[in-house]
């Protein structure tokens, strides 16, 4: 299944890191956000991305474009002759990745809409940039189709600063993009979505958890996945130190696979 990641944000309240690279390539141990997200989603067998890119977006470019040279202890032999080995082995040699420009002044919905034509006419998955969890895609993916909706979107509770959802079972009703409480389910990305998502969304300006999010619901043909184990945003200086110190400690929740040897 096609995985659409949102990377073109400026990520203005990580402002110490974010002057200088996109968001998504904030490091985690040594690592860009977008590379664990990616690994994430290989481990349950989703390796066919799709980054919708805008700010700064050369940087990603530049860095899956040199990957090899990026990851791996390197050997060159100079000369007229020059010869590269790399020694380090990895287990991406099987993604697919598309680089997307989605313009760096577009919307979240308009840089899902843009990237509808490298889908196809399938179920994909799509989710933010700067947002880990362990949520359990194989169960995501099953509870999408058994709802037989439009997209499913993951529902977690941390603290309320994000869109707040009104639920009746597992359908949103109501989808608020300024919740009044933190005791409420919200919106933690992780999509799985079919391709008529693009009939609600208009043009570049369209913001995804705005209008096209409160149609849906509003339909019901958007449905919830209740996730209770662990989910964290980017968004803070310190939310990415807290993240730093999960991994240094081998205590990262969402690091499910293994290292290769």
């Amino acid at each position: 299944m096609k995985v659409v990641i949102l990377c073109g944000g400026q990520g203005t309240r990580l402002r110490e890191e974010t002057e200088y690279r996109p968001k998504p390539m904030v490091p985690i141990g040594g690592r860009p956000m977008l590379w664990h997200i990616m690994k994430y989603y290989a481990h349950f067998g989703h390796k066919q991305f799709i980054l919708c890119l805008g700010y700064k977006g050369e940087f990603i470019k530049d860095y899956f474009r040199n990957y090899h040279w990026n990851t791996s202890d390197v050997t060159l032999k100079l000369g007229s002759n020059p010869e590269i080995h790399y020694h380090t082995s990895h287990d991406e040699d099987d993604w697919e990745v598309t680089l997307l420009d989605t313009g760096e002044e577009t919307m979240t919905g308009g840089r899902l809409r843009r990237s509808l034509e490298y889908v196809g006419d399938e179920t994909f998955m799509l989710t933010y940039g700067d947002g880990l969890s362990n949520v359990d895609l194989h169960a995501l993916v099953k509870s999408h189709h058994d709802a037989n909706v439009t997209a499913t979107l993951t529902a977690v509770q941390p603290a309320g600063r994000f869109g707040e959802l009104g639920l009746d079972g597992n359908l949103i009703t109501g989808f608020s993009e300024k919740p009044e409480s933190d005791t409420s389910p919200v919106n933690g990305g992780f999509f799985v979505m079919e391709p008529e998502i693009g009939e609600v969304l208009e043009s570049d300006s369209t913001i995804l958890e705005r209008e096209p999010l409160e149609l849906l619901a509003g339909d019901r043909k958007l449905a919830a996945y209740s996730h209770t184990g662990f989910w964290q945003c980017m968004d803070t200086f310190r939310e990415q130190q807290m993240l730093e110190s999960l991994w240094a400690k081998d205590a990262a929740p969402w690091k499910l696979w293994d290292e290769p040897v």
